[in-house]
């Protein structure tokens, strides 16, 4: 279940965190690839949850960017995540629970002639109440199970107006989605997270023109989706994960739409999933990232640790 998010994280955060210049590469950081096998669902039931995530993404690709040369980007992305969901269901059979996440992240940036510049850094505050509903139980076990979260994103991450990459992205977003998990076996599931993602206006943003005195990222879809079998009863679980993101409506400079700069990214990779016990699990998901458009195209790999107390 945990989430981005910078989820996510990335926002939670993902590695792109790039809230550069009022041309391209505009949308704050959201979750990518944090999330994978089994989101449908907490692992061991209500109460509260300890996560902590740490993302290692690598590109060597920055297409569409403004400006020529040929930077790279590394980044070490931290999500410290706090769940809480309560036992007593509503009417409709649905759990009531708050999510939080601070993301921290580290850049290596090199530049290659570009005037891109980086910041390091906490990130921008992950917010998330949410509507948990009880699995849908068949003749052998689960069969579906779902959440809905209203996630937003709160500018308190550290930023610069002078610097082209920054943790937080000094804008307020809301990023609610849908999660689900079908068991199309008791062995062999199939999980999806579905995200609609709003972004206010950037009243301070990094651009070269100082005729730009405002700017707002487009909206866009993005999703995670999984689907993994288990090989070890009880303990290991392994499948293929990934990703995508999609901008939907053009981005604005100074009210006005920009056209020509929407993003989009896919990526898919392989994952695994391995239980201690009930309360205690260890998720490992790597991504490939392909045909991306207005954004950094790279690598990304990331470990997370999931507590139930």
């Amino acid at each position: 279940m945990i989430r981005r998010p910078l989820s996510t994280c990335l926002s939670a955060l993902a590695a792109a965190l790039v809230a550069s210049s009022a041309l391209a590469y505009d949308q704050p950081a959201v979750n990518l690839g944090f999330t994978s096998f089994i989101d449908g669902i907490p692992p061991a039931g209500p109460g509260w949850y300890f996560a902590q995530y740490i993302q290692y993404y690598s590109a060597d690709t920055l297409p569409d960017l403004p400006f020529p040369g040929d930077p790279e980007l590394d980044a070490w992305i931290s999500l410290t995540q706090l769940i809480y969901q309560h036992p007593k269901s509503l009417l409709g059979g649905a759990n009531l629970g708050l999510d939080l996440i601070l993301p921290a992240v580290d850049f290596d940036l090199t530049a290659d002639g570009t005037p891109l510049t980086a910041r390091d850094g906490l990130g921008d505050l992950l917010v998330g109440p949410y509507l948990q509903w009880a699995p849908i139980m068949g003749a052998n076990g689960p069969v579906f199970v779902h959440r809905i979260e209203l996630q937003t994103i709160l500018p308190t991450g550290e930023y610069d107006e002078t610097r082209s990459i920054n943790p937080g992205a000094n804008v307020v977003s809301f990023n609610p989605y849908w999660a689900a998990t079908w068991f199309i076996t008791p062995k062999w599931t199939l999980s999806g997270r579905f995200h609609y993602l709003w972004n206010a206006e950037n009243s301070d943003p990094n651009s070269p023109d100082p005729t730009v005195e405002d700017t707002q990222a487009g909206q866009a879809i993005h999703a995670n989706f999984a689907t993994e079998y288990e090989v070890v009863a009880q303990h290991l679980r392994l499948g293929i994960n990934g990703y995508a993101l999609r901008q939907i409506t053009d981005s604005k400079v100074n009210g006005n739409d920009l056209s020509g700069g929407k993003e989009q990214v896919f990526a898919i990779g392989p994952g695994a999933l391995w239980s201690f016990s009930p309360n205690n699990h260890l998720f490992a998901n790597l991504y490939f990232e392909m045909d991306a458009e207005n954004r950094p195209e790279g690598n990304r790999a990331t470990l997370r640790y999931v507590h139930h107390f």
